[in-house]
């Protein structure tokens, strides 16, 4: 029996059709990356980032205003504390790249994220995961006189570092360098990416502080408030870059991290 000539063409377009790829899934020819995995809320990432059982390695995408750029104290400082509290058997890496200054200090959080929109260029892809993070030349627009908002981890996989309030915490004191505030404040915000204090890794005794949620009431630990706002970092740095105390840690350990 011959099939009709018009049932063939028919039949012809649909495998024709059925094999055309979705021009949605492409941005003039090339393939477009699936942000959604890094568009989530501060700490549901928490044991992707700590542990290695769906990510081996980590890379760290800085990208700072120029004139900004972290010190490399800072940033090896930051090395050694990502290495530490993780497992990233296949490595940490970090990247830095300079942009222009987008003009919208002091800053919202939500001028924060659209300048992540324009300038981030590294998501999660196989068995690596990502992690953004800016530099920005400028302040907070929430800032008040006795409380400046040095750095804040937004989404988990995205940070922001008051550059500009950083240089001037740092210029005021002759007992700190930059490299001391800039490395307390990465260590502090990456802390709350790996899901510290109860946003992400449950905690296994309480220790949030009351006053602020997020943070942790053990006096000296990394995870105070007074870090992240800077309302006495500079005591609190002294001559030694807080770490994590005890019961941080064992919150990351319980969820998946060192």
């Amino acid at each position: 029996m011959k099939i009709p000539k018009i049932i063939m063409t028919f039949l012809f377009l649909l495998l024709i059709i059925g094999c055309t790829k979705d021009p949605n899934d492409t941005d003039n020819g090339t393939p477009r990356v699936d942000k959604s995995a890094n568009l989530k809320a501060l700490g549901a990432s928490a044991n992707e980032l700590l542990s290695d059982a769906k990510f081996t390695s980590l890379t760290v995408e800085i990208v700072y205003v120029s004139g900004f750029k972290p010190t490399d104290v800072a940033l090896n400082n930051l090395k050694q504390f990502l290495t530490k509290h993780t497992f990233k058997p296949d490595g940490v890496e970090i990247t830095l790249r300079a942009v222009v200054s987008s003009n919208k200090a002091p800053f919202s959080i939500e001028e924060i994220a659209k300048v992540e929109a324009d300038e981030r260029s590294v998501y999660n892809t196989g068995d690596e995961i990502a992690v953004f993070l800016y530099v920005a030349d400028g302040s907070n627009e929430n800032d008040e006189d006795n409380k400046l908002v040095l750095g804040s981890a937004f989404r988990n996989t995205s940070v922001v570092l008051y550059g500009k309030t950083i240089e001037r915490i740092a210029n005021n004191s002759n007992a700190v360098s930059k490299s001391d505030v800039e490395s307390a404040v990465l260590n502090h915000e990456f802390g709350h990416l790996f899901g510290l204090v109860d946003v992400g890794s449950p905690m296994q005794v309480d220790h949030e502080d009351p006053e602020s949620q997020a943070h942790c009431k053990v006096n000296g630990c990394l995870m105070n408030a007074n870090i992240e706002f800077g309302g006495s970092i500079i005591d609190m740095i002294d001559s030694n870059i807080p770490a994590l105390e005890d019961l941080c840690i064992n919150d990351l350990v319980a969820n998946g991290g060192r």
